[in-house]
């Protein structure tokens, strides 16, 4: 990064473009705040249009020659990259905390999570083989490719500054395409230190480049011709945007949107597995997972005694600063953020939920400014309510009653989210039946946060993911790759062409 010219400034994050770090040439800037603190720590360019071309430009002139580089001498470099990464693991998590919030080892996990990606992406090699069938017709054999697109594209959120970026460059990477990363303007840092990190690991110059910006930056991307595929994760309205967008430009497209992800407690649930579960899945990373459970659907019976669990539980939690060792959870992303989570406390409180745990107002000694709320739990909550319909993207978790499975299931299917869910429950056939009944997109089993591992593939349904393939995992290589086939005869002196009829092989 640049440094700064006097101790009265902070750095600026730089640009990266073939290769190399570069000044941007848009005179726009904003400020990369600690969330503990409250305080710019950096100063990030907001690229234009000008910037971005040249970005893309980079990336369609190192296209060609990645292209034709060898699957297994890419998945190579991508192998030194992971080894780099793993070196590098608490560097990069450091980061996160200082520009996310999150806390330090949840911070560390998530890194890791992204890391599994990148270790998927070294076997790509394997599932980009196509098929090949012969004679099937006298003297004709067909066999299929699976070919990179060109130049593609992933605009990332700000919550995960790691590991979402790496559900995406080093699968596209692999796969013989060259990427623009578009990372959020809030969280920057980690983009570029990972873009240095893949070019010491023997990247070609030019096959990974990262530009930061807002809205203007994001549309140059989406409308530029030779960006052949966009990966997106953020909010559903714009998510439905981008899917818009690139479909009207002709442009491969995944948009992973928003999430009201719920939990269903049964009877028979072991309710203290169940409560700690709950709480860590609700409260990790202050609610800003688009996979927190921010919904728990328990069954009448054992309602009061899982919120009971739940209200205890959650007071406990120690919140602070989050490269302080003993924090359970961290500030929020922004003080506007903050204050948007505090309105929906009111309006559940209006609403007549019972306010179970207030967070709010909460003051964490030495970091006065900081965007901190605590751990809050609404009880008695109904569908018709602001926080259950939104998504909060925080501390915040709502419980509603219901009387059976069924009631439940019909709930969450009737949810216009369907990113991930999960039931709690020692019934074998009423998880069997969850599996099978619900529509969404990810199920856990006794587990509230069913993350898939890297060589499945993540995403949701409904209103949380637009578009026809998940990322990473198979999907992933499905999306940045396009398949051809091709039909072949060697004609000897003999051979008769087929003329004007519409040919058949049998």
């Amino acid at each position: 990064m640049n440094k700064p010219s006097d101790m009265n400034t902070v750095a600026t994050v730089p640009l990266w473009i073939n290769g190399k770090a570069q000044s941007a040439s848009s005179t726009r800037t904003s400020g990369v705040t600690n969330p503990a603190t409250g305080k710019v720590v950096r100063q990030v360019p907001l690229a234009n249009a000008r910037d971005v071309d040249a970005a893309v430009a980079s990336a369609q002139r190192a296209f060609p020659a990645w292209r034709d580089t060898p699957p297994l001498r890419r998945a190579r470099i991508v192998m030194k990259f992971r080894e780099l990464l793993v070196a590098h693991h608490e560097e990069l998590a450091r980061l996160v905390t200082e520009e996310h919030g999150k806390t330090l080892p949840d911070a560390m996990g998530s890194v890791q999570r992204g890391i599994e990606v990148v270790e998927f992406a070294m076997g790509i090699p394997h599932l980009l083989k196509g098929e090949m069938s012969e004679d099937v017709g006298t003297g004709v054999d067909t066999h299929s490719l699976r070919q990179p697109l060109g130049v593609c594209t992933g605009i990332t959120p700000f919550n995960f500054p790691v590991m979402v970026p790496l559900w995406m460059f080093p699968v596209a990477i692999a796969c013989g395409n060259t990427f623009v990363l578009k990372p959020s303007e809030k969280v920057p840092s980690a983009s570029m230190r990972m873009a240095e990190l893949f070019t010491e690991a023997g990247l070609p110059d030019g096959v990974l480049n990262v530009v930061h910006g807002d809205k203007e930056a994001v549309d140059a991307l989406l409308h530029h011709p030779l960006v052949k595929a966009v990966s997106f994760v953020g909010s559903t309205p714009i998510a439905k945007t981008i899917y818009e967008t690139c479909a009207k430009e002709g442009k491969r497209v995944q948009a992973l949107g928003g999430a009201k992800n719920h939990a269903v407690v049964l009877a028979d649930a072991d309710l203290d597995f169940a409560a700690d579960g709950l709480i860590g899945a609700a409260y990790g990373s202050a609610g800003e997972r688009c996979m927190a459970i921010s919904a728990v659907v328990a069954v009448e019976e054992i309602a009061d005694q899982l919120v009971a669990k739940l209200k205890t539980a959650a007071g406990k939690l120690k919140i602070g600063a989050g490269q302080q060792k003993d924090a359970d959870m961290g500030p929020v992303i922004s003080r506007v953020h903050r204050d948007r989570i505090a309105g929906y406390i009111d309006q559940g409180v209006a609403a007549g939920a019972k306010l179970v745990l207030d967070g709010r107002g909460i003051k964490v000694a030495g970091h006065e400014d900081g965007f901190f709320i605590g751990a809050s739990l609404f009880d008695h909550v109904k569908p018709e309510m602001s926080i259950y319909r939104d998504e909060i993207f925080g501390p915040v978790l709502v419980v509603l009653r219901v009387k059976s499975l069924d009631e439940a299931i019909k709930l969450i299917n009737a949810n216009p989210y369907a990113n991930g869910t999960a039931v709690f429950t020692r019934s074998g056939g009423a998880a069997r039946r969850f599996e099978r009944e619900i529509e969404v997109g990810m199920v856990g089993i006794n587990v509230p946060i069913p993350v898939p591992i890297a060589y499945y593939s993540f995403g949701g349904w409904r209103n949380s993911l637009f578009g026809d393939q998940h990322v990473h995992g198979p999907e992933g290589v499905r999306f940045y790759t396009r398949g051809k086939v091709v039909t072949t005869r060697w004609p000897d002196d003999k051979a008769v062409s087929g003329g004007f009829n519409m040919p058949t092989l049998g």
